[in-house]
């Protein structure tokens, strides 16, 4: 009796992922690369990584949807923890689950963490011949040039937000498709969409999840939303936003005519990853074929939670590690794309990362990579491992978020109604100069001052990403008016003109959150991720209303692109070649580049940023100054300064000789 207690015990402590007497260092490692389906029209060959099994099963089915199976298959065990079967003929159009026998228990049915084509709401895997997803010319399909990090301009959109609003003028509202159309205007006739993301002048677009994610159920259309950080099925697109999310076809071919039509109109695409947790824990595709091993333990055995999401996934095990780099090649393979962003990258482990990027490299050497520093919580894999913000410089071409400039421009997100250096907040001068300088060592910055880390962390500028604002808490225009209190509506325009100006004028990458440049609201919700479209479509009347805000940041993205010397891109330029001025009032920075030293048509460089509240003069470097932006305005008319210049509250302006 008593061993029978122990065994059951046992058994419930692996499938709860209770598994702290698992030594997962001795579970076998699969090498090779054909891990889930490998389908031609003569056969289809099934290969699944399940060590512990004792059996694998098997089962096709005619639909999505269809209750009982059609077949059911036994797989047969084969090298390094697999198991493998083939099936003769063409099976294309069928669906198909997994199942495990652990210890006498059978698993759920799931689709293998591999799966590339899923029915409705991703619960089975679907036959598919990759080649008949293509759109036409997709073989050429080529990526706009792009030439140093430094240089990309990114700019955060969610599918759905983009196109669900009636003032879009979008036809295919909420779905990839929406974002291939061209010539949709708001009412008043201006661009939307696609047109106006190509005419603000972004380089990169950086698409919110669209992987098979859980929380939308695709077999309604009832508004329900999500921002899609609750992976399902890693390597397929998200259902919801395809015209039929019941054929594992369509979501396919209709992102990668999102993809081609981005490239042909001098676009790149950027994929919003989420490797650091899964949607499931106990009953995720991974779980139920491996208990366990895919995600880390506590001390005590249960799941770590690094992400407040329920599980943190374990980077550093071998077939996870593998699993990651397989997925991501093959969405840059696969898919066209352009980079990655990683969800709390802070999760993962230095190593698994640096593969990552070596092996992306080799294949698009122009991509892109950058992630959140930090986690949601603490994590049973030391910090000296984990790709944190600060071991920023471990890191090989990858960058991460800023969130001393971030906070330093508007005030922390913790505390909704603190102010930041763009709001009037005096004190934050330092941090916004460690964000100038892409958080890299300069001479002139009081690292003891900085609000968060007080020492660099990034070794090269485009290791940093420099931003006021993401999909995560309020957005700019909503920060200002809780924090701001009793400043006026032209007032906030200005602090958010101010705050835009400081991330397209400083070093780093630089990345906008989709509607900033029109002064987007999300009615004061903090979070949306699960709001309604009244909160998060994008209104695109708001382009008319504000339309001088949208014109100054177009103009703004304009000047960064045109000089290089707002995009240096390494470490001793910058040190070399910005020199900030001294003596200044609180709430003033202002810092001269040296353009000739990067070959800029502007030889030197002026930017004054003033997030005083109130109106003061400052003595201007030797010269005579030409002003290319004065007071938050592009000027169109010459205007020539000497020896000094009246700043004004909450403006930036720039000069060059």
């Amino acid at each position: 009796m008593k061993r029978y207690v122990m065994l059951l015990g046992f058994i419930t402590q692996l499938f709860s992922g209770k598994a702290q007497k698992t030594d997962f260092t001795k579970y076998p490692v699969y090498t090779g690369n054909d891990l889930g389906l490998t389908y031609t029209k003569e056969k289809s060959v099934f290969r699944i990584w399940a060590p512990t099994a004792a059996e694998v099963h098997l089962k096709l089915y005619a639909s999505a949807e269809q209750q009982l199976f059609t077949e059911l298959h036994s797989m047969k065990k084969d090298k390094n923890g697999t198991w493998v079967i083939t099936l003769t003929g063409d099976k294309k159009g069928v669906f198909y689950t997994f199942s495990t026998i652990i210890n006498g228990k059978e698993s759920e049915e799931v689709p293998d963490p591999y799966a590339k084509a899923v029915g409705v709401n991703g619960k089975r895997a679907m036959v598919v011949d990759l080649k008949e997803t293509n759109p036409t010319g997709w073989g050429k399909d080529k990526s706009p040039a792009f030439k140093n990090k430094t240089d990309a301009i990114i700019y955060e959109l969610h599918v759905r937000d983009a196109s669900i609003s009636p003032t879009s003028g979008i036809q295919n509202k909420g779905k990839f498709l929406g974002l291939t159309e061209r010539g949709t205007r708001n009412a008043a006739g201006q661009s939307t969409g696609l047109d106006h993301i190509k005419e603000l002048g972004i380089t990169h677009v950086h698409l919110l999840p669209f992987y098979d994610f859980n929380s939308i159920d695709e077999t309604k259309s009832d508004g329900k939303y999500n921002w899609g950080y609750d992976p399902l099925n890693y390597n397929v697109p998200e259902g919801s936003y395809s015209t039929n999310p019941f054929d594992g076809v369509t979501r396919i071919k209709e992102f990668k005519q999102l993809v081609k039509t981005f490239h042909e109109n001098g676009l790149r695409v950027v994929m919003d990853v989420v490797y650091n947790h899964t949607a499931l824990t106990e009953t995720s595709n991974f779980n139920q074929l491996v208990p366990g091993y895919y995600y880390r333990q506590t001390k005590d055995g249960k799941f770590s939670d690094a992400t407040a999401c329920g599980n943190e996934t374990a980077s550093e095990r071998p077939m996870f590690r593998k699993f990651m780099l397989e997925s991501m090649k093959y969405w840059v393979q696969e898919y066209h794309v352009d980079g990655f962003r990683v969800d709390l990258m802070g999760v993962h482990d230095i190593e698994t990362m640096n593969l990552i990027s070596k092996e992306l490299h080799k294949i698009k050497p122009d991509i892109i990579i950058y992630g959140e520093g930090w986690t949601a919580g603490s994590s049973p894999l030391p910090d000296s491992l984990r790709a944190l913000k600060a071991n920023a410089h471990k890191l090989d071409r990858i960058a991460v978020f800023s969130d001393d400039i971030r906070d330093g421009i508007k005030g922390s997100v913790f505390d909704h109604k603190d102010k930041g250096f763009a709001s009037g907040k005096k004190g934050m001068e330092e941090s916004i100069k460690f964000g100038i300088v892409a958080s890299l060592q300069h001479p002139q910055i009081n690292y003891s001052k900085v609000n968060y880390s007080k020492a660099p962390y990034a070794k090269e500028p485009y290791q940093t990403v420099t931003y006021a604002e993401c999909h995560d808490n309020h957005v700019l225009w909503d920060k200002l008016k809780i924090s701001a209190i009793g400043s006026t509506e032209p007032e906030r325009i200005d602090m958010h003109k101010l705050a835009l100006s400081i991330v397209l004028t400083s070093q780093g990458i630089s990345f906008l959150h989709a509607g900033t440049e029109f002064l987007r609201s999300k009615q004061d919700v903090e979070n949306s991720y699960n709001s309604p479209d009244s909160i998060n479509a994008i209104n695109w009347d708001l382009k008319t209303k504000n339309k001088e805000v949208f014109d100054y940041t177009k103009a703004l993205i304009k000047i960064r692109k045109e000089h290089p010397a707002f995009r240096m891109t390494n470490n001793k330029q910058i040190v070399n070649n910005i020199q900030f001025l001294t003596n200044l009032s609180k709430g003033v920075i202002a810092y001269t580049i040296n353009g000739s030293a990067v070959n800029d048509s502007w030889k030197k460089i002026l930017v004054i940023l003033s997030g005083a509240d109130e109106v003061d003069t400052l003595e201007l470097p030797a010269g005579k100054w030409n002003a290319v932006v004065g007071d938050s305005h592009i000027l169109t008319v010459q205007a020539f300064f000497e020896n000094y210049f009246a700043l004004k509250t909450y403006k930036c302006s720039i000069f060059y000789q």
